[in-house]
């Protein structure tokens, strides 16, 4: 097992060094850089680019910040203060980019792992409901309202559920995850308190679509499992009916659910960048979006490396998992 862990661990090393690598240089494919957007964008407009003026202030934000050099160079010298853990400087904020970041991946991992909770908590029991009332109105019910939470874009729940708040509730705050007062306040228990009267609907709205899924995924694992022998000879025995459903059959069904527990919270976060923007919510998805769109590339890697990141140490727990939860799966040199 340790060796097992120890080869994981190094694969997973090399993994997120080589998703830096791709980052970095998709980040800058695209023509031009941040010195030429920030022109177009702060100075002047497009009409701006390519004036004397212009070519002189682009030349010294490239001097500046190391923009004039291969992007080699600029990848290794990145991944050098990466490896100190620094991540340079935001060129659209002008502060360390771990401050920026840091700002706003508190309220990411808050937003992620309550709508995981909410999605797991709701799709198990649930699937598990459907599964045993087969073909009858019950499931039927659920597999239709499933349906609607798969087809339904997130951003349109979220612009329908704004507009009913708005409506229904003038004079409350309904976007965000906090109320004017407390948004730039320090944390006391009335914050806390008015971030939870939040955070309930940017979950619901964030994890409909993965609930959805993962009840579809539970529902059809725990019949399949139904149907195998040992469930007729528990059934045989005179066991009653939960222990038969949840001693076994309900734990092998898992396996699939917790085999794609590493990807969640990536999922989460990535499906949330426009429901944040359109709940205005302060977490990690807007600002990923304003960096690629203002080419801020040592902020957006960073968040891309957070989210690769996530990803691999996500996989290893759920290998993890599945090891303890279903004994027949061996780890194998």
């Amino acid at each position: 097992m340790l060796g097992y862990l120890l080869r994981r661990i190094g694969l997973s090393l090399i993994t997120i060094w080589a998703i830096s690598i791709i980052s970095f240089v998709i980040i800058s494919l695209p023509p031009g850089d941040f010195a030429s957007s920030y022109i177009e964008r702060q100075i002047g407009g497009p009409q701006m680019v390519g004036t004397p003026t212009a070519r002189l202030i682009e030349k010294q934000i490239r001097e500046q910040y190391g923009l004039d050099q291969p992007i080699f160079v600029q990848y290794i010298k990145w991944a050098w203060k990466v490896v100190h853990l620094d991540f340079g400087m935001s060129l659209s904020y002008g502060q360390p980019v771990l401050k920026v970041v840091g700002e706003r991946l508190l309220m990411t991992v808050i937003l992620s792992g309550s709508t995981a909770v909410l999605a797991w908590g709701l799709a198990i029991p649930i699937g598990i409901f459907s599964a045993l009332r087969q073909h009858k109105w019950e499931d039927y019910t659920v597999t239709f309202i499933g349906f609607i939470g798969l087809a339904v874009p997130d951003f349109l729940l979220a612009l329908l559920l704004l507009w009913f708040g708005f409506r229904l509730f003038p004079d409350h705050s309904i976007g965000g995850l906090f109320s004017p007062e407390y948004r730039v306040a320090p944390w006391s228990i009335a914050r806390v308190v008015d971030l939870l009267s939040h955070l309930w609907l940017a979950a619901f709205v964030v994890g409909t679509a993965g609930t959805a899924a993962l009840i579809r995924v539970m529902r059809a694992n725990l019949l399949d499992e139904l149907r195998k022998p040992y469930v007729t000879t528990a059934r045989a025995r005179g066991l009653a009916e939960w222990k038969v459903v949840l001693k076994y059959p309900v734990r092998l069904a898992l396996n699939p659910l917790v085999s794609t527990m590493g990807y969640l919270l990536p999922f989460l976060m990535s499906g949330s960048i426009i429901v944040s923007v359109v709940l205005s919510l302060p977490t990690e998805g807007p600002l990923l979006l304003k960096s690629f769109l203002a080419q801020d590339m040592f902020t957006a890697s960073t968040i891309l490396l957070v989210l690769a990141s996530l990803t691999v140490v996500g996989t290893l727990i759920s290998d993890i998992l599945l090891g303890v939860l279903d004994p027949r799966i061996r780890y194998v040199k």
